[in-house]
Order: structure tokens, then sequence, then C-alpha cells
């Protein structure tokens, strides 16, 4: 069959005979023609198939020979044509052998002239190339002009192509001669998740991943073009990320399928200031934990902690004023049932490990289920050669994943079955319609093995519970510009006392004097802590007199306040104080 015009084979076609395969010959370029389809390139070089499954009318126009006036009809046009007794110039009837894909023109020769229809016009060959009168139009004598859309399948493209008839290009009907082939319908393996009634299937994968590297596995290398693999269903587990040191320096990398069969034990965790405690203890019903580091407030206001002290949180006490800090209340227990209740600053930086009193052993459903991720659990394993966590004491179980999973088995190695996350590790496939078992020949493996790079990553991607910390209070002045503010107040003060005469009292023996303390840590004459800032150790020598006191302006029946600190003193307190140092130098 000689090649005709698309738009001559689309208009001839006899829709019941499809689909029908043709083959572009020659287009506007040598090469293949790039045409505009439905907002998508569409490539057609000489030589590709096309497989037409469907023809639409899209519209009608129609000419006005006269004076050369085009205009469309509707497609429901009721009129009726009449055909002129001539045909056109050069147009010529064809006759159809049996088994055409072409209508049969059913237009036949008669003396006296019918009428047509707008549909019986476009279904015949001779009707259309003839010039038509309508009462309905006008006079002039006419001739229709169809356009139809065509949706087609080509190679390697994912969706149906609509083209419509008018593109230039020449075809020739060769259906017959493909009836052996096969039209690759790409698909991603994304797009295979919602298509669980055709699995299984047999496919060929036509683009490795571009994506990093997942898994540090065997069978990833197989994933190339080419490869034949088998889809057998999607997975009904879920995943748990977790993670294991190896050695001072590396650390490996898992995703633990809920079909995990080893068993875990709960180890403590470790906190490094009162905030980490704060935050666990929102999520936990309980948490003791024990002192591993020594640590003390440095202004003695706040209780000090020891090695080997026990606290268990009880609540946190939000602060009331802006001014105010946000206290983590504990219990502290220094043995023989002797408890205390002590208030600790959210800020503070410490160490505790938890006090795990708990031997009991956790499959991966109750660890996830029971105990609060992220996690560390020992790892409970005696063979270490079929158990890939075997050989980690301690892993870390951090967050449980839910995606869908693809259960597949490689065609060549059907023993060698995995499961794959499609919105991790995309591909472009088609299935080769060849056949596969819903059931894998084996298992996939519980323990798959992540690469540091796509670890990362998937941090990023994954949701983040964590609440944020409290936030501190805000810092105060230094403790060095307090102290070099007070003595220098103390010099002044001194040189002004030195002046009083002797055996008499000052008039402002009742002004009240604020003396800066000697460290981090004051005690009184018996030995125990003093809890409060303003309450210090004195020392009533005229030399260390003169060197550190500084007196401050007289607040009456209150207590003075300093602009820096706000530190507030008792009337009684203060007024002894200053009456002891003041006869200490008179006594000089």
């Amino acid at each position: 069959m000689d090649s005709v015009s698309f738009h001559q084979y689309i208009c001839d076609l006899d829709l019941c005979s499809l689909p029908r395969v043709v083959k572009i010959c020659s287009g506007v370029y040598f090469q293949g023609s790039v045409y505009e389809v439905s907002g998508n390139e569409c490539c057609l070089s000489t030589g590709d198939l096309m497989k037409i499954i469907d023809v639409q009318l899209q519209n009608i126009s129609c000419k006005n020979v006269e004076n050369g006036h085009i205009y469309e009809l509707p497609l429901d046009f009721k009129g009726l044509f009449q055909p002129s007794s001539e045909l056109p110039h050069g147009a010529k009837r064809k006759s159809f052998s049996r088994g055409s894909p072409f209508r049969k023109d059913k237009f036949l020769d008669c003396q006296q002239p019918q009428r047509y229809t707008i549909q019986e016009v476009l279904q015949s060959a001779v009707l259309r190339r003839k010039r038509l009168t309508c009462p309905e139009i006008g006079t002039s004598e006419v001739q229709l002009y169809p356009t139809y859309k065509v949706k087609a399948i080509m190679h390697f493209r994912n969706d149906v192509v609509q083209i419509n008839s008018t593109l230039d290009v020449e075809v020739v009907d060769v259906t017959k001669e493909s009836r052996h082939i096969h039209f690759i319908k790409p698909l991603m393996l994304s797009e295979v998740l919602a298509m669980e009634e055709a699995l299984p299937a047999e496919a060929e994968i036509l683009e490795a991943p571009e994506s990093l590297p997942v898994f540090q596995s065997d069978w990833f290398s197989h994933l190339q073009k080419g490869c034949q693999i088998h889809i057998h269903s999607k997975s009904s587990a879920w995943r748990v990320l977790a993670s294991s040191r190896k050695g001072k320096t590396r650390t490996c990398y898992f995703l633990l399928s809920s079909s995990y069969e080893g068993c875990f034990r709960r180890c403590p965790r470790r906190f490094s200031c009162t905030s980490e405690l704060a935050l666990s203890f929102a999520t936990a019903k309980k948490l003791q934990v024990i002192v591993t580091k020594d640590c003390e407030s440095s202004e003695g206001e706040f209780p000090l902690f020891s090695v080997g002290d026990r606290l268990e949180v009880l609540w946190v006490a939000r602060a009331n004023k802006p001014s105010a800090m946000d206290m983590l209340v504990c219990c502290r227990d220094n043995g023989d049932e002797d408890r205390e209740q002590i208030h600790v600053p959210l800020f503070l930086e410490a160490g505790f490990v938890e006090d795990v009193r708990d031997s009991r052993k956790y499959t991966i459903s109750e660890a996830v289920e029971h105990l609060q991720l992220p996690c560390e659990v020992k790892v409970l394993s005696t063979d270490c050669a079929s158990d890939p966590l075997g050989c980690s004491s301690v892993l870390t179980l951090e967050t449980r994943i839910n995606l869908q999973f693809l259960t597949i088995s490689l065609a060549k190695e059907p023993a060698l079955t995995f499961d794959i996350p499609p919105q991790w590790l995309d591909m472009s496939l088609f299935f080769t319609g060849g056949p596969a078992k819903a059931t894998p020949p084996t298992c996939s493996p519980a323990v798959e093995e992540l690469t540091e790079a796509f670890y990362y990553r998937l941090l990023k991607l994954l949701p983040s519970n964590a609440s944020a910390p409290p936030r501190p209070p805000k810092q105060k002045d230094s403790r060095c510009n307090m102290d070099l503010r007070k003595a220098k107040g103390g010099e002044k003060n001194a040189a002004e006392t030195s002046k009083l005469p002797s055996g008499k009292s000052s008039s402002t023996s009742r002004e009240p004097a604020k003396l800066p303390f000697s460290g981090p840590k004051q005690t009184g004459a018996s030995g125990s802590v003093l809890n409060n800032l303003n309450e210090y150790t004195m020392e009533c020598e005229r030399q260390r007199f003169q060197e550190c006191s500084k007196p401050e302006k007289q607040t009456t029946g209150t207590a003075f306040s300093d602009d820096s600190d706000h530190d507030y003193e008792e009337v009684k307190e203060v007024y002894e104080m200053t009456s002891k140092l003041q006869r200490a130098v008179i006594k000089h």
C-alpha cells in the first residue's frame, strides 16, 4: 500500500477496524518532526510506529467555493446537503478490496438528486470531494473539511498521544506486519504502587535509579538497564530506622522490618543537662536518674549534686513572671528513707543516667509500642552469622517509618528477593507480559543496611517530633564587673568611715551596707550551705573592710536594691551587719 497523508488516512478509516498500526514515512524534516501535542512535545521520526486506538470528530470547516470564505459548522448541524453533478477536477473514485480498513463508499450515481446529512457526507470519500449545496447555508456551493482528534499509543510514551488529523506527515498501514510487535508503555515504579490489580507482573528496567545509593546490599547493583524483575506484591511490613556504632569512628545505619525476629533489652538513657530531663519527662510517666557528674550552682543558690545521688523528676514548675525562670521539681533520695524536694533550673548543665530497673526482653513491635523513640537497646542475638545486628552490642532505635514497599525478585536469580521503597528508589520500567508468581520464592531480608549519605538525607525528609528546648533566662552582669564596682565603692566608703571621731557613733550608723561574697560557695559556722544569695560571710577586720566594703543608699522602712541584680536584703540583718562593722572600725 502506498503512503497517504495522515489526514486522508483518518478521514477514510473505518472506525470498526480499530486498532490500526501505521508507520511514519515522511514528515516536514527528514530526521523527524516535532509538534506541540496537548501542551507536550511529540516527536514523530521517520520509521516510527503508531497504534491508533480511537478517532473522534473535533470540528467541521465549511468553505465557500465562490469567495473562499471558511467558517465552522456545529457537529450537530441538521441541514441536508445535495451534491453537484460534476466531481472536482482530478477527483477519482477508489475501489476497496475485501478486508480493507477504509470505509466502503455507499454513494451511488443516481438520475434524481438526493439529499444527505452531514454525517453521511463525512462517511463518504466521494461526497467529501464533491461540491455541495445546502439551503440552510445559502445558494453558493461549499465543501466540507473535517478535523479529527486521534488517540494513539507510541513506543516509550507514558500516556496516550492525542494528535490532530491535520498533522502534515505521510503514513502507511502496517497492521498485518506488526501483529507481533509489543508497544512498550514506560512506567515509574512509584506508579506500580497504584496498580495492585496488575500484580504480580514481570517487568524490565528501562533506566537505572538516578538517586543516591540507598542500600549497601548485593541486589542493589543488579538494578541496571535491561534487568528483568518480578514484582510480586505490596509489602505489609513497617520499618524502623536504627543506628549502631562499630568502633570509635564508624557508625552503621539500618532499616529494620517488623518481621525481625530478634529481641532487645532496654538500655539506660544519658542526659547532659536538666532541660533534657524535662523533655524526656514530658513523654514519660516516670523518670528516675542517677547523677554522674558533680554539679553546683555558681552562686550557691541552687542545691548541689554529687556523683551517685538519685533523683526522681516530679514536675516542671513554670515561672509566672518574665524575670523568673522555669524550675524542675525533683525528689532527691538521701538514703535511709530520707527524701527531700528540690528545685533545679532547666538550664543547668550536669550529668545524669537513667535508673533502669527493667530486664524484660522486647520484640521490635513491643519496643516501638512501649519504649519512647529514640531509645538505646541491647541486641540479644546468639547467631552473628545470620543476624546482621549480632555484632552490634548497643542499637539506637530512632523512629518508625510507615512507607509502602514492593516485594521484588530477580528473574535470573529468583532466590534473591528484596523490598524496594519506590518513594526512595524510583526507576523507569515496563511490563513484559511474562509470567510471575504472587508469592516470592524466598523471604525478604528483615535487616537492610543503609548508606551514610542516604541516612542523613532521610533525616531531612522524616518529620521531627522533638520539642524545642526551654529558653534559658537572660544573662546578668558578669561577676567580675560586679566585684570591680563593689571594690571601688568599698574603698570610697572606707575612706569616709576612717574620718569618724573615736567613741562616737555616726549619724549614718543605720545606713545599710552590702559586701561582696568571697566565693561561689559560702558556708556558715555549722558548715551548712547557704542557699540564699543575700546571705554572706563577713570578715570584720579593718583591712578587709577598707578593701571590700561598699555602702549603699539608705532605704527607710524597706529593703534596698541593687540596680544591676535586684538582690533584696532584710532590714534587720543589714542593720546588725553594719553595726558590727562600724564598731570594729571605731575600736581600731
